[in-house]
């Protein structure tokens, strides 16, 4: 193996690891927020309150746009993953309503 390749290899072996504390802290960020939002639709549910809310939604989403613009990620792409996270979460209020 030539220098050059085993440089490559160290580097990507860096990377991959990097990529793997990275997506463990995304599932631990989402179990996290997760938990808020289960606690939400409660909330809603005990108090009769719809389980969405389009103004603090679309509110989140410009947010999102925003911080994943200042971040270089593509807006759209963060917009589609609040949305189905969004939709996740009107789901788990239904549930709460249902019960």
């Amino acid at each position: 193996m030539t220098d050059a390749v085993e440089r490559a290899a160290t580097l990507l072996k860096s990377h991959r690891e990097s990529i793997d504390r990275l997506d463990a802290i995304l599932v631990y960020t989402l179990g996290e927020r997760f938990k808020h939002t289960q606690a939400v639709g409660q909330l809603k549910a005990e108090h009769d309150l719809p389980p969405s809310d389009p103004t603090r939604e679309a509110a989140q989403i410009a947010r999102l746009e925003d911080l994943a613009q200042r971040a270089d990620l593509d807006p759209e792409f963060a917009k589609n993953f609040l949305n189905f996270i969004i939709q996740e979460v009107i789901q788990h209020h239904n549930k709460h309503k249902e019960n």
